[in-house]
């Protein structure tokens, strides 16, 4: 039989150094690797090892030294979230510290839609029927009383949570979904954020009351809060998952920073849901769009379905417990710490935003080239 793989490991059973030769690169027989090593194996002088050959020819050759590991070219897509160094099975991934950040991803706390669906025990109370979906009560839907008190809740646990060397955690960057029940979450978890274009050292705020940082004077800046579309529920169907206009949400979140978000109105809600493939590539190209931020603790206030697809593209290298605890159903305002740890083979890549689907027609109008600007001034000055 014929192995089509990039490697490929033969056990002897007698070792006393382990040799590793890596990177086959086309398929070739077992039959004459196993006659290989049987004939080279008393030379090598092992007495159990593991095999990696690549062919020249009809002759297995034996590379002088081992090649460094590379990053792997399908990045973050294919390969479990992780880097390996050393066998595969040793459980274990190094990566530079550079390349790495916090990543603090909190569903929102429980909104009016949510308890809805708890009460009628099913999401038809959700779709919009023969109205415009933006005219049901549930469209955007806020939070309720309870998700308010979740919220908070979450605030006091994040003021006694150590992190990065504090007595609490602090965040360099709030993500929030453009939708109002994460915004309403964010607001009441980090309190107003700081101003857009205001430097951090021109806004300290005292530490969390109670803490040794507050005793001790010690102030720090609030972060930002930056809304991007691509961290959005999943798109369509549901009317929870429409927003309202940006004009209209940013007068209730004036110091949210909107500047990112391409289009007043959502262009990307239809009565079609998003397909997981779209949600899923969606996911991915928000990871990217975090690799590419400067700051190293990041907190991202988003949606279940979302982190669904998110995290359901990770973790088959972790044990069945650490996968299970990262890919299942997030709750309401439920906090989910991870470290988005960066292969370094996308870097400097340009991040595409979030791309609404096209609605309307092409320009039929002719714009006259630069030779013709003369021309078409003396027809607009005649009355053209």
């Amino acid at each position: 039989q014929e192995y089509k793989r990039d490697m490929f490991f033969a056990t002897l059973p007698a070792v006393s150094e382990t040799i590793i030769l890596r990177h086959l690169e086309k398929a070739f027989s077992f039959y004459l690797c196993v006659r290989w090593i049987e004939r080279h194996s008393n030379n090598l002088g092992v007495t159990q090892s593991a095999f990696l050959f690549t062919k020249e020819g009809n002759r297995f050759i034996m590379p002088e030294a081992p090649p460094q590991t590379s990053f792997n070219k399908g990045g973050m897509l294919g390969d479990g979230f992780e880097y390996t160094l050393g066998p595969p099975e040793s459980g274990f991934s190094i990566f530079l510290a550079s390349r790495t950040k916090k990543v603090h991803f909190i569903r929102h706390a429980e909104g009016y839609h949510n308890a809805a669906t708890k009460e009628t025990g099913n999401n038809h109370c959700l779709l919009r029927g023969d109205a415009p979906a933006a005219d049901h009560p549930l469209y955007d839907s806020r939070l309720t009383p309870h998700g308010i008190q979740q919220a908070e809740a979450l605030k006091e646990i994040l003021a006694k949570r150590p992190s990065g060397g504090r007595s609490f955690t602090a965040f360099d960057l709030v993500v929030v979904s453009p939708l109002t029940r994460t915004c309403e979450t964010a607001l009441h978890i980090f309190g107003e954020p700081r101003k857009p274009g205001t430097p951090a050292f021109l806004d300290p705020v005292s530490a969390p009351m109670g803490s040794p940082e507050y005793k001790a004077g010690i102030n720090i800046p609030r972060p930002r809060v930056l809304v991007r579309e691509e961290c959005r529920e999943r798109v369509g169907h549901y009317v929870c998952d429409g927003r309202r206009d940006i004009s209209e949400i940013y007068r209730e979140f004036p110091d949210f920073d909107f500047s990112e978000v391409v289009h007043n109105e959502d262009l990307f809600y239809t009565d079609e849901r998003e397909s997981d493939d779209d949600c899923c590539a969606r996911a991915v190209q928000f990871l990217e769009w975090l690799n590419s931020r400067p700051e190293k603790c990041i907190a991202v206030v988003t949606h279940s379905s979302f982190l669904r697809h998110l995290f359901g593209q990770f973790g088959e290298t972790l044990k069945q417990e650490d996968k299970d605890n990262l890919q299942r159903l997030a709750g309401n305002c439920e906090l989910r710490s991870i470290v988005l740890c960066s292969h370094g083979n996308k870097e400097g890549q340009e991040i595409e935003q979030m791309q609404a689907p096209s609605s309307v027609a092409p320009s039929t109008i002719r714009v006259p080239s630069s030779l013709n600007l003369a021309g078409l001034q003396e027809e607009m000055a005649e009355g053209f």
